[in-house]
């Protein structure tokens, strides 16, 4: 999925130990005042992204899922809008950045912040078929996944309580860096662009929020979710505060108590430029040469990589850490 699917900065493995715990199916966390996710509804929300086709930047498919997005939050009482800018690409070209954000309960100086990127890689780079280097990817999981809980959880920010606000981040071009099949210099600054915009104007704008959580690569089967090295330097009150409630749920078959690599995405613009400590929550494969499940940047990124339990699993969590 993702622009990150770049760079594994550096890739600590760590063998899995311990128990395997349970698959944890659609039961309902006995939670009280704690609204209850629906997997359904964000297993939807995927599939509604994807059946748009790739969301590569400027497309049409990219200009229908941006504004459908943007009516979802706003039916679920966000004040919503759009930013524009502009980036440059890997090969120096010019590209049209459009953001998304909703924010709920405005008034609140107590805010929360919550993204994920929308636009899916325009190149299947990493697919066994040379054939298909240059073909868009659909992006199921790299990106649609971690859009897809959020559009659930804002579902269920009705009943926030008044002195907490969230705001709901959708990055554009994150996933547009450089293609391993490109020749000229690789350019680590070509991943992440509309975040980067997103940070800068935030740190214009004296945004603040008490923390951060991104979301990437999300709801494949089984996924593992390891502690983040960028994460745990940046903010690891944030990753244990999160991880914690996960293991409490009963989530420690998704949620891996150990440190897993370190990887270029979303939230280090967001620490870096924007001063908010923000983690990343992204699925870690120790025993795969890049780190990443065997679908990444590859045309069999689609429907089959999303499953329900994770997603609930990973929602679940962080609605219970809002509430």
């Amino acid at each position: 999925m993702k622009n990150f699917s770049i760079i594994l900065c550096t890739l600590i493995l760590f063998s899995c130990a311990g128990k395997n715990s349970q698959q944890t199916k659609n039961q309902h966390v006995e939670t009280k005042n704690i609204p209850v996710f629906n997997a359904d509804s964000a297993y939807f929300f995927v599939k509604k992204q994807v059946d748009f086709g790739a969301r590569v930047p400027q497309s049409k498919a990219h200009k229908k899922c941006a504004d459908f997005l943007k009516t979802v939050l706003e039916n679920y009482g966000a004040v919503a809008e759009f930013q524009f800018a502009k980036g440059k690409l890997y090969d120096g070209k010019s590209i049209d950045i459009q953001n998304i954000t909703g924010k709920f309960n405005v008034s609140a100086k107590n805010r929360i912040l919550l993204c994920a990127h929308y636009d899916s890689r325009p190149f299947a780079d990493n697919d066994e078929n040379t054939a298909n280097h240059h073909t868009p990817v659909l992006g199921a999981n790299d990106g649609a996944s971690g859009v897809g809980i959020l559009l659930e959880i804002a579902r269920n920010l009705k009943n926030l309580p008044e002195n907490i606000g969230i705001d709901i981040v959708f990055f554009d071009v994150e996933d547009y860096g450089t293609p391993q099949f490109y020749t000229g210099r690789y350019n680590a600054d070509s991943w992440c662009i509309g975040s980067r915009e997103w940070a800068k104007e935030a740190q214009k704008q004296n945004y603040s929020a008490q923390f951060g959580i991104l979301l990437d690569m999300v709801g494949a089967p089984n996924a593992r979710f390891y502690k983040e090295q960028g994460s745990m330097e940046y903010a690891p009150h944030v990753v244990e505060k999160v991880w914690n409630t996960a293991l409490a749920l009963g989530f420690d078959g998704y949620f891996v108590s150990q440190q897993g690599g370190a990887i270029i995405d979303d939230h280090v613009n967001i620490n870096q430029l924007a001063k908010i400590p923000c983690i990343d929550i992204i699925q870690f494969e120790p025993n795969s040469q890049n780190g990443f499940g065997d679908y990444w940047h590859t045309l069999r990124d689609d429907m089959r990589n999303i499953d329900r339990n994770t997603l609930y699993a990973v929602g679940t969590t962080i609605l219970n850490v809002i509430f």
